[in-house]
């Protein structure tokens, strides 16, 4: 199973997603402070030209409506104004746009102004007196008042204002009613920031809110939904079904897990149709060793329910050849019982087997030998042909040459009267490949893939020899030994005729060096 691609990874998509989603909420923030602030700060007007402008509005307002209530005009009027500036008028009234925007002391400085142009704190010329004056230093002389009194609190030492602003007279009908003034510095960053921060901050907000709703729709939703669908395979898996299959797609961890998951599935599903199979094949056992017990069982039985009957005359040679053949089905019922343990040893693993290097020529002479007076009677000839540079067998040797003996028993059982048998050896790689071939009828093709099954029998369709049939199970004995050795065993229709049987056993190493070294 291979690893998500890391550009894929469900991890490195959420921090692309976080870092992708914080980038642009910073940088709309950025553009919309900067629009923003340029509003605020940055007005195409100087403070001059707009202390003139905001005192020529007023001046038109108060020219038509005099009794015009400036505390609501003026906000009105110039709330899209951002830079702060104050209105006062003779008569005391205040007003600004923006009044948390103002510098401190701003309205004294103001008013400090406005009385000085109105001319009430400009000193006075003397009136002409034809007393003469009384020295500066004679008692009684009254105190001239200084001709610029203190200045308030906003003024520097030297009577100028800490902060320059810029003034523009009201005037209605030549009269002057009150000034515009407006700081010639913009606000401090505390103004912008407190004008400014509501609307950064429901804009920011909103922002965020988009940007969680793309990221959950675009990293989220994607690995949810496939979550749900492997949550649903995992039930339907867990109710037994097990072709449920989780989507793969995505590239991601969650699409290892499902990968994970296909391949559990995979296994159980095998596993489950290895235990159908598993138990079809014991059922179908249990019928074919019941069937075949059966037929023996039935003719012993018979024969000595006959000979025990007391009632039926038997003559001496009828009840020898009863007993002839009730020991006859008595070996019968002993071989396939005898074949059945050892079948059954073979396939669950119970038999261990003594690997040595064994001689193919050792093989085909214990079978010559064996089989010596059942290829005599029907007049059988056997070929033995062993390939110089065959190798030896690594495996049992009791094992192999019991296989190699059902196979010939097979061959000699379906080889007509003069007929004949080969065995040949040779070296196919690291393997011996053993041929037993006859020259019977050969195995019907619809046959072949059965021929190694428990008690199949393709007899009907091999008629015309002597031999009495088996009891079905030799040929599965030989698959099973084969196997068990590694190797594999192969049935089929020689192009001469008759049946070919390959057994291939892997090659003793033994052997190998030998034939390296030699």
């Amino acid at each position: 199973m291979s690893d998500p691609v890391w550009y894929r990874s469900l991890y490195w998509r959420i921090a692309f997603g976080f870092v992708a989603m914080l980038a642009v909420l910073l940088l709309a923030q950025g553009l919309l402070f900067l629009w923003l602030t340029d509003r605020f700060f940055g007005a195409p007007r100087t403070p001059t030209q707009l202390a003139a402008q905001i005192a020529e509005d007023l001046s038109a307002e108060l020219q038509q409506h005099s009794d015009v209530e400036l505390e609501q005009f003026v906000p009105r009027h110039f709330s899209r104004i951002y830079q702060p500036f104050l209105v006062m008028m003779n008569d005391g009234t205040r007003v600004s746009n923006r009044p948390t925007g103002l510098p401190p002391d701003m309205t004294r400085i103001v008013q400090w102004h406005l009385r000085f142009e109105s001319g009430a704190n400009r000193p006075q010329p003397d009136a002409p007196s034809a007393e003469p004056r009384p020295p500066a230093d004679a008692p009684g002389r009254p105190e001239r008042p200084h001709p610029f009194p203190p200045p308030p609190t906003g003024f520097g030492r030297r009577g100028m204002p800490r902060f320059p602003v810029e003034y523009a007279s009201i005037v209605v009908n030549d009269r002057q009613l009150g000034v515009v003034a407006v700081p010639a510095n913009p606000p401090p960053v505390s103004v912008a920031l407190r004008e400014l921060g509501p609307t950064l901050s429901w804009f920011g907000l909103g922002l965020l809110g988009v940007g969680a709703t793309l990221t959950a729709l675009l990293v989220f939703r994607p690995a949810h939904k496939r979550l749900r669908m492997l949550e649903q395979a995992a039930h339907a898996l867990g109710e037994g079904r097990t072709d449920v299959r989780a989507s793969e797609t995505g590239g991601d961890e969650v699409t290892s897990l499902a990968r994970t998951f296909n391949r559990m599935a995979v296994d159980l599903d095998t596993r489950a149709k290895q235990l159908a199979e598993s138990d079809r094949v014991r059922r179908q056992l249990l019928a074919d060793v019941s069937h075949e017990l059966m037929t023996p069982l039935s003719a012993i039985r018979g024969y000595v329910e006959t000979l025990g009957m007391s009632n039926v005359p038997l003559d001496e040679p009828t009840r020898e050849r009863y007993l002839e053949i009730v020991e006859h089905e008595t070996h019968k019922l002993e071989a396939i019982i005898g074949d059945l343990l050892d079948l059954a040893r073979l396939e669950g693993g119970g038999d261990t087997l003594r690997v040595e290097a064994v001689a193919v020529e050792d093989l085909f002479r214990r079978v010559a030998d064996r089989h010596q007076p059942a290829l005599r009677d029907p007049d059988i000839t056997l070929d033995v042909d062993i390939a110089e540079g065959t190798p030896r067998i690594r495996g049992d040797a009791a094992r192999l040459e019991q296989a190699l003996q059902n196979v010939a028993a097979n061959a000699i059982r379906h080889t007509p009267s003069g007929g004949r048998i080969m065995l040949h050896a040779s070296r196919e790689g690291d393997t011996v490949c053993i041929r037993v071939r006859d020259t019977g009828p050969g195995i019907p093709p619809e046959h072949l893939p059965r021929v190694f099954d428990r008690f199949y029998k393709v007899d009907v369709s091999r008629a015309g020899t002597s031999v009495p049939s088996g009891s079905g199970l030799g040929l599965s004995i030989v698959r099973a030994i084969i196997e068990r050795h590694g190797g594999s065993v192969l049935a089929a229709n020689a192009p001469e005729g008759g049946a070919l049987f390959e057994l291939r056993v892997p090659a003793a190493r033994t052997a190998r060096l030998a034939t390296l070294f030699a």
